[in-house]
């Protein structure tokens, strides 16, 4: 769960240190908010932005203590899925982390090519 504190950044797990999942089965099927209820997750439509806010957090406590929290985060970010709270990040968390992954990777894409050319 982020804290109000915490820079979205850090909440991040970058791909090369996602642990590997044993293959008996998917990542899925060990997810917690398999036992919850799923509204909990995506927004109804017209929720009102303290109630929205509200119920975001909640599932946020829900991801936090789940086993494939990383997992899920990274298969939001990858479809990327434009809606509902995976991985412990909203859809404007999401937004906002592959935001920075793109500039990220587009300076690491420059400066080889700098270097290259030096």
């Amino acid at each position: 769960m982020l804290q109000p504190h915490q820079p979205l950044l850090d909440a991040v797990v970058p791909p090369q240190r996602i642990p590997a999942r044993d293959q008996a089965g998917p990542w899925h099927s060990e997810a917690v908010c398999r036992r919850d209820e799923a509204g909990l997750f995506f927004a109804p439509s017209k929720e009102p932005t303290a109630a929205r806010l509200s119920r975001e957090e909640a599932a946020k406590r829900v991801c936090a203590r789940c086993p494939v929290m990383v997992e899920c985060r990274e298969h939001a970010l990858l479809q990327p899925e434009p809606y509902g709270v995976w991985g412990g990040l909203t859809a404007a968390e999401r937004r906002v982390v592959l935001a920075r992954r793109r500039r990220r990777e587009a300076e690491l894409q420059r400066a080889v090519r700098v270097a290259a050319a030096g």
